[in-house]
């Protein structure tokens, strides 16, 4: 199709719909040393000759390649056949599957995705994902207020505060009392996290059960990592469990896209948000997919919906799905295992510095240095270490405390020379 440009009568009808005189007044807001210098591109080169300088251009960039670096998102290896089976065109072009008669390729791959959910947490239902941890943290809030009909919900200081000031802001405008502690005295919920940011692991078992007494529901948001070795939500009694699933076969990749899980039990299914696939026969007995319980506001009347979430991370999902598939059970409680243990062995080698936990770690944990936190991380990337997460930055801690994540990507070798280089710049 020819180009075909805006013509000097175009363009003065267009400047003049928004009420301004000439192009320089219509950018007039841009500084200018922030406009562009000149529109005299140059000549196109080959593609040839755009690798070669991009290459020698990529060089100059400053890599950490050794990431200690944790706070709810983690560098975890993902085995190679994540990226290719998700990459196929079937998983990785699909719409979203509102006709079930074609689309039973991905409906299976969700509803397969829901099963290892609910085993994972040990819960019943599961929808078929969500944007990420921290919507997920307040989409149980919303769904704990629907089904006890009350509106003040309380946050565990154990809760990562990115979660918590994305619950501030999806409350902002809504009829919702937020509470710091653990008292479910007339709330609709106690919110939860274990490990908790620090990476302190709790028991919220008999906290499960003030809940209940008090009539409120217990949300536990869990690493899913860590439940290849510690005690399910399912078995803590939680009513919801929720997660950031980055750490099942996904990349960091700059901040996402991410996965939010939410799995809840049986008795509260019609108030979860989001859509949930189900397994169905057709009249000639035949296997097929279906979505069910979809309330969400472009199904139903917008008032009634559980949500104005429309739609679901379905490769996200995928990969989480294919990633758990090929580690299975006992692959994964090998993961958790090689966490928790190199994490107690980096702690050992740290003597130099406090520990802040106060109880058990998982593969994470807190230490106060000698020196401010952050000006000691930023010395150490240019020794190729993300060093941690310094607390303040997100204020969850003083100038000097650092929080400190271990996977299983971590060597002996690597964790030595970390502990010899964090000792020598934050003790000097």
């Amino acid at each position: 199709m020819s180009w075909i440009p805006a013509t000097d009568a175009d363009r003065a009808a267009m400047l003049a719909a928004v009420g301004v005189r000439s192009v320089e007044e219509l950018f007039a807001a841009i500084p200018p040393g922030l406009r562009m210098e000149t529109w005299d591109v140059p000549a196109g080169i080959s593609e040839m000759a755009v690798r070669e300088k991009l290459g020698r251009m990529s060089v100059r960039n400053d890599v950490c390649s050794t990431s200690f670096l944790g706070g709810g998102y983690y560098d975890h290896f993902i085995p190679a056949a994540v990226d290719y089976l998700t990459g196929r065109s079937e998983f990785y072009t699909a719409y979203t599957p509102y006709q079930p008669e074609c689309s039973q390729g991905t409906l299976q791959a969700i509803y397969e995705y829901q099963s290892v959910i609910c085993r994972l947490t040990d819960m019943e239902f599961t929808n078929a994902s969500l944007y990420d941890g921290g919507t997920a943290v307040f989409e149980a809030a919303a769904m704990a207020l629907r089904v006890t009909r009350r509106n003040k919900v309380v946050v565990d200081d154990s809760v990562n505060p990115l979660y918590r000031r994305m619950l501030e802001t999806h409350a902002a405008n809504l009829d919702i009392e937020l509470v710091s502690g653990r008292d479910p005295a007339d709330a609709a919920c106690v919110i939860v996290q274990n490990p908790g940011f620090l990476g302190t692991v709790r028991d919220f078992t008999a906290l499960g059960e003030q809940c209940h007494a008090a009539g409120a529901l217990l949300i536990v948001s869990v690493y899913p990592v860590s439940l290849g070795m510690l005690k399910t939500p399912g078995a803590m009694g939680a009513d919801i469990a929720v997660a950031e699933g980055q750490s099942l076969g996904l990349p960091l990749a700059f901040g996402g896209p991410y996965l939010g899980i939410l799995a809840t039990r049986k008795e509260h299914v019609r108030k979860m948000p989001g859509r949930i696939v189900g397994m169905t026969e057709d009249k000639e007995g035949r296997r097929g997919f279906v979505l069910t319980l979809q309330a969400r506001e472009q199904h139903i009347r917008r008032e009634k919906a559980m949500s104005n979430i429309c739609s679901n991370q379905a490769l996200c999902a995928l990969r989480a799905l294919v990633h758990l598939s090929l580690l299975g059970k006992h692959g994964l409680a090998e993961v958790a295992a090689a966490c928790h243990a190199k994490a107690e062995y980096l702690k050992s080698k740290l003597g130099f510095a406090r520990l802040l936990n106060d109880g058990p770690t998982f593969n994470e944990f807190a230490v106060q240095l000698p020196k401010n936190a952050t000006e000691v991380a930023s010395a150490l990337t240019s020794q190729g270490y993300l060093a941690g997460l310094p607390l303040k930055s997100v204020g969850a801690g003083g100038d000097n405390d650092l929080l400190i994540a271990v996977t299983e990507k971590r060597t002996r070798e690597e964790m030595d020379r970390f502990a010899a280089a964090l000792e020598e710049v934050a003790c000097s």
